[in-house]
């Protein structure tokens, strides 16, 4: 879950150390996990990107309707009502042109495609619980073997006769 356009990577740097300082990891586990707060802390705290990416596309998709030619579906069947491909070529060129100088810098957004989408976020978010599960789940047999080591080491000490009780 990188940065998106616009974003301010300083910001997040700021995040991060914080929650390094906070947390204070040790290893490299322990600092992916931080690592890991800080990309979802990040990403919840600029869920409004994503409404900024679906504005800039929804104007930049009314800007090539209005400005690139469309087929004449009425004269299709009858094997006309084809635009040029000069004048679509033309007209996407203006489209874009017109959407860069209007959005500024969230055509950004726009050029980033399906990566700056709640469905895209939703997506990674869901790859990355399943990895986090599995990573968990070897913690705890890397936990539980270790454990069970730690058993097997002390019970190979000899253990001490018990006492005998003598009657007085």
């Amino acid at each position: 879950m990188a940065l998106l356009p616009g974003e301010d990577a300083v910001a997040f740097e700021k995040l991060y150390d914080d929650l390094i300082i906070e947390w204070n990891p040790v290893g490299p586990l322990e600092t992916d996990i931080v690592a890991s707060i800080a990309h979802l802390t990040w990403r919840k705290q600029n869920l409004s990107t994503y409404r900024k990416a679906d504005a800039a596309k929804s104007r930049f998709a009314a800007i090539r309707h209005e400005l690139v030619p469309r087929p004449d579906f009425a004269l299709l069947s009858f094997g006309g009502g084809k635009p040029d491909p000069e004048e679509v070529r033309a007209g996407e060129q203006a489209a874009e042109q017109k959407a860069r100088k209007e959005l500024g810098t969230a055509w950004e957004l726009v050029e980033a495609g399906g990566a700056v989408t709640i469905d895209h976020l939703l997506s990674e978010l869901t790859l990355i619980d399943r990895l986090d599960g599995m990573i968990d789940r070897c913690i705890k047999r890397l936990l539980l073997a270790r454990g069970c080591k730690s058993i097997s080491a002390s019970s190979t000490t000899a253990p001490t006769p018990p006492k005998r009780l003598t009657a007085a």
